[in-house]
C-alpha cells in the first residue's frame, strides 16, 4: 500500500480514455469492421499490439509521475502498474476459459464471439470504474477492509487448489433463468443483431443474452480481480487503468487460447499461489501491528525493530520488488508446467 499520495492531473486521465478509445475504435472500426473469425497471425498480431500498448503506458506513468514528484516515486508507480496489469492479465485470461463454456453452451457461432467480447469489454469500463472507485473510497474511509479483502482473496486461492471445476455450469445457472424472467428474449440467433422486433414487440436475440450473461460473469470476476490489485497499491489510476488496460485485451486473447485452453491446465494453480500470496501480504500490516501490541515476549530487539520498520511503510519497494518477482514467477512455471505435465485424461489415454 502507498505511503505517498500521488495526485494525477485532467490530462493524465484524459491521455488514458484518448489512447482506449482510440485504439478501440482501430480495433472495431478498421481492423474488425466486419463479423469474422480472426486468423492465427490476427490474434498474435493484436496480443503484440495490445500487450505493447500497456508496456508503453507504463513508460507514460513513469514519466508523468516522475516529471512532477521525482524518478524515485515514478518507478515506484511503474512497477505497481506493471504488477497490476500482470495480476489482472492472468485473472482475466484464466476467466476466458468460463467465456469459452459460454459460448460453447449457447453454441454461439465463431463470427459473432468477437462482437459480443466487445461489448462486453465496453461495458466493462463502465463496471469497473464503479467498482473500483467505490471499492477506493471504503478504503479510504474504513481502512480495515483491506483486511477483509485479503481473508477474501487468501479463502479464494485456497479453494482454488482444492477446486476441479471451472466455477460456471450454464446448465445449472440461475443467472440464465433470473435474466429471462426480466429480458424478453427469442430463442434463435438473427445474424450479429442483438434486437429485433417481433409481432411488434422489440426483442433481445440469444446473442443479447450470451452479452448479458458475459457481462455478470465479468462482475463476479471482478470481485476477486479488483480486490487482488488493491493488495498491490491504492492508487485509484493505477488500479483502474492497470485493470483495463489487462481487459483490452480479452478479445484477442480469447482467439489466441480458444485452440490451447487444454494446454494450460495448470494456470489455476498458479493464479490460486498469486491470490494466496497476494491475500497474505495484505493481512501482514494486521500481523505487524498485532506484533507491536503484544509483541513484548518476543524479547528479541532486532525482530521488533525489523517490524516496526515495515510497519512504517520502509520496505515499500521491496514489497512492490517481491510481488512483481512472485506474479511472473508464479505464470512462468505454471505455463511451462501445464506445457511439460500432461493432463490426467492425456496421461490415461
Amino acid at each position: 500500500m502507498t505511503a505517498v499520495e500521488v495526485h494525477y492531473p485532467y490530462w493524465c486521465w484524459a491521455t488514458f480514455f484518448v489512447v482506449v478509445f482510440l485504439a478501440l475504435f482501430v480495433d472495431l472500426g478498421i481492423a474488425n469492421r466486419k463479423s469474422h473469425v480472426p486468423s492465427r497471425k490476427e490474434t498474435f498480431i493484436w496480443s503484440t499490439v495490445w500487450i505493447s500498448l500497456a508496456l508503453l503506458f507504463n513508460g507514460f506513468v513513469y514519466w508523468a509521475v516522475s516529471h512532477a514528484n521525482g524518478p524515485e516515486l515514478g518507478f515506484l508507480k511503474a512497477k505497481e502498474f506493471l504488477t497490476g496489469y500482470l495480476i489482472e492479465l492472468s485473472l482475466s485470461v484464466d476467466n476466458l476459459f468460463v467465456f469459452l463454456l459460454i459460448f460453447g453452451f449457447f453454441k454461439v457461432p465463431k463470427e459473432f464471439q468477437h462482437r459480443v467480447l466487445f461489448w462486453g469489454i465496453i461495458g466493462a469500463l463502465v463496471m469497473r470504474m464503479i467498482m473500483i472507485f467505490t471499492g477506493a473510497e471504503l478504503v479510504e474511509r474504513f481502512h480495515w477492509i483491506l483486511y477483509v479483502f485479503g481473508a477474501f482473496l487468501l479463502w479464494t486461492g485456497l479453494k482454488m487448489f482444492g477446486s476441479d471445476d471451472d466455477g460456471f455450469n450454464p446448465e445449472e445457472s440461475r443467472m440464465i433463468t433470473w435474466i429471462t424472467r426480466f429480458v424478453r428474449i427469442s430463442r434463435h440467433y438473427e445474424g450479429n443483431k442483438f434486437f429485433v422486433t417481433m409481432d411488434g414487440v422489440r426483442t433481445g436475440t440469444l446473442l443479447l443474452l450470451v452479452l448479458i450473461v458475459v457481462e455478470l460473469s465479468d462482475v463476479m470476476f471482478a470481485v476477486d480481480s479488483i480486490p487482488a490489485i488493491f493488495g498491490i497499491t491504492t492508487d485509484k489510476f493505477i488500479v483502474y487503468t492497470s485493470n483495463i488496460f489487462a481487459i483490452l485485451g480479452l478479445r484477442t486473447f480469447f482467439f489466441l487460447l480458444a485452440d490451447l485452453a487444454d494446454r494450460f491446465h495448470l494456470l489455476k494453480f498458479g493464479l490460486a499461489f498469486i491470490l494466496s500470496f497476494i491475500g497474505v501480504k495484505m493481512l501482514l500490516p494486521l500481523v505487524a501491528a498485532g506484533v507491536l501490541r503484544w509483541g513484548g515476549a518476543v524479547g528479541n530487539a532486532g525482530f521488533m525493530h525489523f517490524v516496526q520498520r515495515y510497519a512504517n511503510h520502509e520496505f515499500q519497494q521491496n514489497m512492490i520488488n517481491i510481488s512483481l518477482g512472485v506474479v511472473v514467477l508464479a505464470l512462468f512455471l505454471s505455463i511451462v508446467l501445464s506445457l511439460v505435465i500432461k493432463p490426467k485424461e492425456q496421461s490415461a489415454e
